[in-house]
C-alpha cells in the first residue's frame, strides 16, 4: 500500500531566515560585523592625519579634506551600480569582491605622488566600497529572521563604529612614527584581515535567488522607491546627520592642534574613542525601537546630535569631549535605526531601496563634509558647530513632521503596481511603519 503525500507536504518550507542562537545566525552576525570594520575602517582613516596631509601636500583644510569626500562621493556613486551586480551574482559574491578590491585599491593609493592623484585612487576605494553598506543592509533582511533585523543592522553599524575609531587611530599612531601615508597603508592593510575572516564567516545565502534585471527594471525599481515619501523622509534624515558627523570629525583636529589647546595628533586622536559610545548605541537603538518605535529613537537621536555640536561650542577641552561623545554616540543610533527602517519598509526593490539611502547618505557625508571646511576657513570652530547643529536639527523635525512615517508603506506598493512590480516575499511579508 502507497501513501501520497499532499503536495503542500512535498514543498520545502518558506525560508524565514536565521533565527537568534542558531549557527547561521551568529556566524551572519560576525560576518557582517567584519565586513563593516573593514569598510568604514579604511573609507573614513584620513580623517585622523588631515593636518598631516594638508602639511604634508601643502594645502588648505578643505582640500585635505577631499580625501575623505573623494572616497565617500565614489561610495555614493557605485551604490546602485553594485546593487545591479548583486542582483545577478548575489549579495555575498558581491560583497566578497568588493571588499577584496577595496583592500587592495587602499594599500596603494595613499603613495600616490600628487594631491590629485591620491583624490583619484581615494574615490576609486570608495566606489569599490560602495558593494557593501547597501548591500549588508539587504543581506541581513534576506537571512535573518525579520524578528531580529533591526538588532542585527545596530550591530552591523556597531561594527562601522568600531571599524571607524580603528582606522582612525591606528593611522594616527602609524603616521606619527613613519608618516601619515604608511598609517594609511597600514589601516587598509588590517581592513584586508577582516575581509578574509568575513569571506571566510559567512554562510552561504539562502533567502536570494539570482536572478538579472535590465536597466530598465531597475530604474523602475529606483522609480518606485522614490515616490514613497517616508523612504524620501529616511533618505533625508542618513543625509543630514552623516554630513554634520562628518564636518565635525575632519575639523575637530584643526582645532585642537591650534591656539589655546596645542594638543599633539597623537592626544588629538583620543577623541575617537568616542566611536565607543556609537557601538553601543546602535545596539542599544536596535532594541528600543522594539519598546518606543522607531520614528521616536530617531527623532531624539537627531535632537541629541544637535545639542552634542552645540556643547562643541564651549571653551573647556572636557565640555568638548562630552558633546562628541554625545553627537557620536545619537548619529550611531540614528544611523542604524534610520538604515535598517529602509529595508524594513521597501515593498519592492529592497536592495535599490538601500542603494537610494546610501547615495544620499554618502554624497551628503561628501558635500557636508566639505562645506563644513569653507565654514571653518571663515567663520573657526564657530561657523562649524552651528552648520552641524542646524543640519542635525533638521532630521528629527522632518521624522516628527511627516504622516507617511506613521502610516504604512502603500506609496512603495502603489507605486510597484504601477510599474507592474512584485514585491518581494520577504519585503510582502513584513509589516511598515514604527
Amino acid at each position: 500500500m502507497t501513501t501520497t503525500l499532499a503536495p503542500a507536504l512535498l514543498q520545502p518550507a518558506a525560508w524565514t531566515g536565521h533565527r537568534r542562537g542558531s549557527r547561521g545566525y551568529r556566524r551572519t552576525v560576525v560576518a557582517l560585523v567584519c565586513a563593516g570594520v573593514a569598510t568604514f575602517a579604511q573609507l573614513y582613516s584620513p580623517q585622523g592625519v588631515l593636518p598631516a596631509v594638508a602639511t604634508g601636500l601643502g594645502v588648505s583644510a578643505p582640500t585635505a579634506s577631499l580625501t575623505v569626500s573623494a572616497a565617500t562621493l565614489g561610495l555614493a556613486l557605485a551604490v546602485l551600480p553594485w546593487s545591479v551586480v548583486a542582483d545577478r551574482v548575489g549579495r555575498v559574491r558581491a560583497m566578497r569582491a568588493a571588499l577584496v578590491a577595496a583592500s587592495a585599491l587602499g594599500v596603494l593609493a595613499p603613495f600616490a605622488p600628487t594631491t590629485e592623484l591620491l583624490v583619484a585612487g581615494r574615490f576609486l576605494e570608495g566606489a569599490a566600497l560602495g558593494g557593501v553598506p547597501a548591500l549588508a543592509v539587504t543581506l541581513l533582511h534576506e537571512e535573518v529572521h525579520a524578528a531580529r533585523t533591526a538588532v542585527v543592522a545596530g550591530l552591523f553599524v556597531g561594527g562601522a563604529s568600531v571599524g571607524g575609531l580603528g582606522g582612525r587611530v591606528i593611522a594616527v599612531a602609524v603616521a606619527e612614527a613613519a608618516g601619515w601615508r604608511l598609517g594609511l597603508a597600514a589601516v587598509s592593510a588590517l581592513c584586508a584581515v577582516a575581509t578574509v575572516a568575513f569571506v571566510l564567516l559567512v554562510p552561504r545565502a539562502q533567502g536570494f535567488s539570482p536572478g538579472g534585471v535590465t536597466l530598465r527594471e531597475v530604474g523602475a525599481l529606483v522609480t518606485a522607491n522614490l515616490r514613497d515619501r517616508g523612504l524620501l523622509v529616511l533618505y533625508a534624515n542618513g543625509a543630514l546627520v552623516i554630513g554634520g558627523f562628518v564636518t565635525v570629525y575632519n575639523y575637530l583636529g584643526f582645532r585642537l592642534e591650534a591656539p589655546p589647546f596645542l594638543l599633539s595628533p597623537a592626544i588629538t586622536s583620543l577623541v575617537f574613542f568616542a566611536y565607543l559610545g556609537g557601538t553601543v548605541s546602535s545596539r542599544l537603538a536596535g532594541s528600543l525601537t522594539i519598546r518606543w518605535g522607531r520614528r521616536r529613537v530617531l527623532a531624539a537621536a537627531g535632537a541629541a546630535m544637535s545639542a552634542g555640536a552645540l556643547l562643541t561650542l564651549a571653551p573647556q577641552l572636557p565640555v568638548i569631549l562630552v558633546g562628541v561623545v554625545v553627537l557620536t554616540a545619537a548619529f550611531f543610533g540614528a544611523h542604524a535605526v534610520a538604515s535598517g527602517w529602509v529595508g524594513h519598509r521597501a515593498v519592492v526593490g529592497r536592495a535599490q531601496a538601500t542603494s537610494l539611502y546610501n547615495v544620499f547618505y554618502y554624497a551628503a557625508s561628501s558635500l557636508l563634509g566639505w562645506l563644513g571646511g569653507v565654514a571653518w576657513v571663515h567663520a573657526g570652530w564657530t561657523g562649524v558647530a552651528l552648520f552641524v547643529a542646524a543640519a542635525t536639527l533638521a532630521a528629527p523635525l522632518l521624522a516628527l513632521g511627516s504622516r507617511s512615517l506613521r502610516e504604512p508603506a502603500i506609496a512603495t506598493r502603489r507605486a510597484g503596481h504601477r510599474q507592474n512590480l512584485t514585491p518581494s516575499p520577504v519585503a510582502a511579508g513584513s509589516s511598515s511603519g514604527s
